[in-house]
């Protein structure tokens, strides 16, 4: 008798360029998968977003526009020191102020929650929360609160945290390094490598601090009926936050339900519950009512992660005709208070063939707050300093940039020595260049730096000059995601998935799989996501994975509904199962023209459900899938100001297929714009001495506003890629990101005909660069 198949295997994830081992559910059956030539109607069309009247009426249920009855408000007193210990709190002030309904210490607090910590470890730490009537009140009754606090040495430097003399920035660890030493990864003879190069350079290139800036705030809003919790959080992850807060708070998962409606970006920060969910259950619970704890801007700067800073040591070697024969770099990086491995070393491995490359990473714990994943975290950062670097080999060989990089396509998995599902990043470069119009630039102008050419007529001051960088991110998705597809008794349908709507169109996407699969009207189908209460399980929306994760298993589970419906279409039409066919939201006979609508057919079955479900399956272990692309930059300086303006940016990514390219595109032009915050205005400032970030608010913090953002040309190669999955598509969220910023550099440096090697490139560093500060 042969060998039951396993229903439950164990695979391998990679999430945020981290790699985890889990348990997963082996799908009830297989597709065949949505090959490059499907014809397909509903999926790769530009449907309009399902809810994009909402959006533009401003009526989707925002955390902080949330009204519950008798609705009461916090306000979080924060430490203004980076380090010491409280030794008192006095809120005898507060608790006096009229409206004022409770005041919350450490004391108050399960441990679990870890909420106002006396030991202080960075600036800005919640130490004390105040609930009042309005949020007017529970802010002005925090001014009040006085706190104590016996001050101790800081570190918020990775030269600090590392120094001999450097006490441990938190209690309870003996080092300030992650892993307790530096972080080596090798492949190859690095020194051999060098040996056999021509050339080579070596750059020192720094990225700065930069902070999510999410338009709406971290925010939840608890409300407690009986024993059971239902918290309408802010969250790329409703079933994590639902899992942090019932361990924090000691009560079974099933008492905890969470509610994502919309939300207004999250971009890393917001994977999982954090002070302000526990703060308003807490509060909730002692009150007896419902509780909005909304973290407010100057929070929001200072406490909910960042990106941390780097500083890169690259050295890199190639042989006359442009072959890299080695790369080695060194970081140093800042994580703050807590984080993990998410640093620059990574693409150094990946994104170029070489089989000589070394990366050494040293992580310090500082005293300042802990980073957070931060679109494609690492490899933004890293991509700047290698590309940097190979444009700095290509201006040594005397080679055009972008064919140096044409040389060097990574063409398998450098890593874990496997293919790849799909690597079409040459085609990305020849369609970048036709659309950019890059060798044309090339061959007006030639390869000289500081050419005439780059002068704008009639306007000395003026150069312009244009750049290039490319792009890999792990891409595959994964399980373990569930869905459910039902149809109602007028033939409509649901499809039901415990994802989250970051902004990016997941209600869409996954109405026009299920429509396809179903072969029903896009219009008949409704996406219901964002409750733990109502539906299956689904993953955070992090790692470029939501599209990959949850397409395959709305797939599966409409094919499940349709499988049922057409078991009971073929007793009402007398026809087998095996003759029928489903377009836009009818059953067919095959050769005749008999049919019914799906509202007939459920309609005659009465309260009879027809439902289907779906799981995602396990990724290839023998592949890994990435998504790969080019952008191409044009930029202007002033060299008298030192100021940058980007002209336009030309994007073409490879991401498998494509469900909607009009959401697709709003993706790519989102990293986009990130990622030009990070090349020209973006960074934390810090007062070493003190330990304090200076500039905490969108007035001081600068991002990209209207008048900043270029002229955009991204666009996407057509194809699917069928090994990943059987829906055939990939990520593409936070590889948008990963090249704009290099791209940006290399045209700095183009135009100006010096490097500007630390972002952001302000205009007192191009001055620098140009030798015209003092």
């Amino acid at each position: 008798m042969a060998e039951p198949k396993a229903r439950f295997i164990t695979t391998t994830v990679e999430v945020e360029g981290r790699t985890e081992q889990r348990v997963v559910e082996l799908p009830a059956f297989d597709l065949e998968p949505w090959g490059e030539d499907a014809a397909l109607t509903h999926v790769g069309a530009r449907a309009v977003r399902v809810d994009a009247a909402l959006k533009a009426t401003g009526r989707p249920g925002y955390t902080t526009d949330i009204r519950r009855p008798q609705q009461a408000y916090v306000a979080i007193v924060r430490s203004r020191v980076a380090r010491g210990r409280v030794t008192r709190v006095d809120v005898e002030a507060a608790r006096a102020v009229p409206g004022v309904l409770d005041v919350l210490l450490h004391a108050d607090c399960p441990p679990k929650t870890r909420l106002f910590n006396p030991e202080i470890t960075y600036h800005g730490q919640p130490l004390a929360a105040v609930c009042a009537e309005s949020q007017e009140i529970a802010e002005r009754a925090a001014a009040l609160v006085v706190v104590d606090v016996e001050k101790s040495r800081h570190s918020v430097t990775v030269a600090q945290a590392t120094a001999a003399d450097a006490a441990p920035v938190r209690p309870g660890i003996s080092t300030n390094l992650l892993f307790n030493e530096p972080r080596v990864r090798a492949r190859g003879d690095v020194a051999a490598g060098f040996a056999q190069a021509d050339v080579i350079i070596e750059r020192d290139v720094r990225t700065p601090c930069v902070l999510h800036t999410a338009l709406e705030p971290h925010s939840a809003v608890c409300e407690w009926d009986g024993d059971h919790l239902t918290v309408y959080e802010s969250t790329q992850g409703i079933f994590r936050v639902r899992d942090n807060v019932a361990k924090a708070l000691g009560v079974p998962l099933t008492n905890v339900r969470v509610i994502c409606e919309a939300m207004g970006g999250g971009f890393g920060a917001k994977n999982y519950a954090a002070a302000h969910t526990y703060i308003a259950a807490l509060f909730a619970k002692r009150l007896g009512r419902p509780v909005l704890c909304a973290v407010d801007r100057t929070g929001e700067q200072v406490d909910t992660g960042n990106r941390p800073s780097s500083l890169q040591r690259v050295k890199m070697g190639a042989t006359r005709d442009g072959r890299i024969t080695a790369i080695e770099m060194t970081a140093e990086v800042p994580l703050g208070i807590g984080g993990w491995e998410g640093g620059p070393g990574e693409i150094y491995h990946e994104l170029y063939a070489c089989p000589n490359v070394r990366t050494h990473e040293t992580f310090a714990f500082v005293n300042t707050a802990a980073m957070a994943a931060f679109r494609a975290p690492g490899h933004a950062e890293g991509a700047v300093g290698l590309e940097i670097g190979l444009n700095a080999l290509a201006a040594a060989l005397g080679m055009d940039a972008l064919e140096l990089r044409r040389r060097n396509i990574a063409t398998h998995d450098q890593k874990k020595n496997r293919p790849y599902t799909g690597n079409r990043l040459a085609e990305c470069y020849d369609e970048g260049d036709r659309r950019f119009g890059w060798s044309a630039w090339m061959r007006e102008r030639g390869l000289e730096r500081g050419s005439a050419a780059r002068r704008v007529p009639g306007k000395p001051h003026l150069r312009r000059g244009v750049g290039v960088s490319a792009q890999i991110w792990s891409t595959g998705g994964g399980p373990p995601s569930y869905a459910t597809v039902r149809l109602n008794n007028d033939g409509s349908a649901d499809v039901l998935a415990g994802s989250q709507d970051l902004g990016t169109g997941t209600r869409t996407i996954l109405a026009q799989v299920a429509a396809e699969a179903l072969g029903h009207r896009l219009d008949q189908v409704r996406a219901i996501i964002g409750d733990t209460g109502a539906t299956p399980y689904a993953g955070n929306s992090w790692g470029s994975m939501t599209v990959a994760s949850l397409t395959p298993a709305v797939r599966m589970a409409a094919v499940d509904a349709r499988n049922a419906l057409l078991d009971a279409a073929s007793g009402l039409l007398g026809a087998p199962k095996d003759s029928l066919d489903t377009r836009e939201g009818r059953v067919l006979v095959r050769g005749s023209d008999r049919s019914m609508s799906f509202g007939e057919i459920t309609a005659k079955l009465g309260n009879v459900m027809i439902q289907g479900h779906g799981s995602r399956g396990p990724n290839p272990q023998d592949a890994g899938i990435v998504t790969t692309g080019v952008q191409f930059a044009e930029v202007e300086v002033d060299t008298v100001t030192g100021v940058v303006r980007v002209l336009r940016i030309v994007a073409v990514h490879d991401a498998g297929r494509i469900v909607n390219p009009t959401l697709a595109e709003s993706q790519l032009e989102g990293g986009i714009i990130q990622g030009l915050g990070f090349a020209l205005f973006e960074e934390r400032a810090l007062d070493a001495r003190m330990g304090l970030p200076l500039n905490v608010g969108l007035h001081d913090y600068k991002i990209p506003t209207l008048a900043d953002i270029p002229a955009i040309d991204g666009v996407f190669l057509p194809g699917a890629d069928v090994q990943a999955n059987h829906v055939g598509a990939r990520g593409i969220a936070e590889p948008a990101i990963v090249p704009t910023a290099p791209a940006i550099a290399g045209a700095v440096s183009d135009a100006l005909g010096v490097e500007v090697n630390e972002l952001p490139m302000t205009p007192w560093r191009v001055l620098a660069a140009l030798g015209r500060l003092s």
